[in-house]
């Protein structure tokens, strides 16, 4: 007999919430297989199977709150059981279920209705996640339109349900959910985990720290040249995609080294200096916003970043981010230009006390030389903690960033 325990959470995570058990009791297993989800205020990390063998107990279940390294299931290698979660044959959504033949009752000589297994056949083909989210949201999936095959109601139709045009829904306690009433729908959900720490963690950088946001505006035309003349050819030789953000990693790791507070952070009274480069990249993704930290930038080739990032992405995207590549930073980028965002004041995250802000690039007439040019022009945004950093390093941190990025070669020959 073995134990399955959740995974050793770091410092900054004090507990996790199992959100999905992928099996059941009695279940067999191969080494390696998903067993459960656990989601902290940061990540969703994944459990899995030892070996081969059975799932005997679950210890903790849906919706219980677990600490690190504790215990969570029980598991003997070597054993077999059942292989299919419920112990039942496979429901084929594409067959009609058979209906059971009349009873005849004996209350009154009335006969008892025809019963059919569908709704029960239809119970057991649902997921342990769309059973959850029907669940957290009061939503009947029986009401949801479903994408899947057959019409089955998958996860990600509970997450944006399409419901059905008679469909009318109510929680628990009565209150609408979500109604249908011609083109009028609404829905309730709870916030995620991740969703939640996301808000109080804004709530608190707005709250806790003196926050002032300095703005500059690049020009974007030399960097796009550049791109354009060589972006063959680096992907050739390396394999990745020659994008923007690397050569802002490249010229915020620079400017990092020039203004030392920028690249601080406040620890109670104290204010420490790192002598390293941490920057951390916010991404999109189907749970909120997250930022994978890129680790010691100033060592990283333009190559190493873009393949780093385009890494992360994907991990972001199928929810696959571990803990020790979200933790630490010492100074954050953000682009909302990839979504169209012309201007903004991005958020602190603490206890980082700058953070980079990227835009759309667009087309305005500048004046060059006392001529009229159209340029392609980005606007920055530099939000810091006004307790640490003085506004002459913030504004001088920002126009350094706008004269690296304006000229590339100044990087090079380090200028």
């Amino acid at each position: 007999m073995a134990d399955i325990k959740a995974p050793v959470f770091p410092e900054s995570v004090a507990d996790g919430t199992i959100v999905e058990w992928h099996v059941s009791e009695g279940q067999q297993v191969n080494r390696d297989d998903l067993l459960a989800e656990i989601e902290t205020d940061k990540v969703v990390l994944e459990v899995v199977a030892p070996d081969d063998g059975v799932v005997t107990k679950i210890v903790k279940q849906v919706d219980d709150t677990v600490l690190s390294d504790e215990l969570i299931a029980e598991f003997e290698a070597g054993a077999s059981g059942s292989t299919d979660a419920n112990d039942e044959p496979a429901v084929n959504p594409d067959q009609p279920a058979a209906p059971v033949q009349a009873k005849q009752g004996t209350d009154g000589g009335e006969p008892v209705q025809a019963t059919d297994k569908k709704d029960e056949a239809d119970h057991k083909d649902q997921s342990p996640a769309v059973r959850k989210a029907a669940k957290e949201s009061g939503v009947d999936p029986k009401n949801v339109e479903g994408s899947g095959r057959g019409g089955r109601v998958t996860k990600s139709d509970m997450a944006n349900p399409t419901l059905k045009a008679d469909s009318s829904i109510k929680s628990d306690s009565g209150c609408p959910v979500a109604e249908s009433t011609g083109e009028r729908t609404e829905k309730r959900v709870p916030m995620t985990r991740l969703r939640k720490r996301v808000a109080e963690r804004l709530l608190s950088a707005t709250q806790e720290t003196a926050m002032l946001t300095t703005f500059n505006e690049v020009n974007m035309k030399p960097l796009m040249d550049m791109r354009t003349k060589y972006k063959e050819k680096f992907e050739k030789r390396h394999g990745v995609r020659l994008g923007f953000m690397s050569l802002f990693v490249k010229a915020a790791t620079e400017a990092l080294k020039r203004f030392p507070a920028v690249n601080a952070s406040l620890d109670g009274d104290d204010i420490v200096y790192h002598g390293f480069y941490d920057i951390g990249v916010a991404v999109s993704s189907d749970r909120g916003l997250v930022v994978p930290v890129l680790r010691d930038t100033d060592r990283m080739s333009m190559a190493d970043i873009e393949a780093k990032i385009r890494e992360y992405g994907s991990k972001a995207q199928e929810g696959k981010l571990g803990l020790d590549e979200m933790t630490g930073g010492t100074f954050t980028i953000s682009n909302g230009g990839v979504f169209g965002s012309l201007m903004s004041t991005p958020i602190l995250n603490p206890p980082q006390t700058a953070i980079l802000g990227m835009h759309a690039i667009n087309e305005r007439p500048m004046a060059v030389d006392g001529k009229v040019e159209i340029l392609p022009m980005m606007y920055l945004a530099l939000s810091y903690d006004h307790r640490m950093i003085d506004g002459k390093e913030a504004v001088q941190f920002l126009v350094t960033l706008k004269e690296l990025v304006e000229d590339p070669t100044m990087l090079l020959l380090d200028l």
